[in-house]
């Protein structure tokens, strides 16, 4: 049985890169980031609509893969979600 330290394991981060990169990976966060979007827009709250309108989705690019983001541009982004976890609930139902 192994033991604490007698096991090394080493990545191959070409693999990764090849792996992340791939298109069906990327629909999948996309898809993913979709489904969080629209459940964020249609329980948020709508005093001015700018909250709603703010919300987006971005990518970013790192060396092994690129992420999908949902974000919130309006300045009171933080408020809102502070007090009603909007973006939280819906990341979370998101899920797979």
């Amino acid at each position: 049985m192994a033991r604490s330290g007698d096991t090394e394991v080493e990545f191959n981060p070409r693999f990764f890169e090849e792996v992340l990169r791939q298109p069906k990976v990327e629909r999948l966060t996309d898809e993913i980031a979709a489904t969080a979007l629209a459940k964020m827009q249609a329980d948020a709250p709508r005093d001015t609509e700018a909250y709603v309108e703010g919300l987006h989705i971005e990518h970013h690019d790192s060396r092994y893969r690129r992420t999908t983001r949902v974000v919130g541009s309006d300045e009171k982004t933080l408020l809102v979600e502070s007090k009603t976890g909007t973006m939280a609930r819906a990341l979370k139902a998101a899920k797979r």
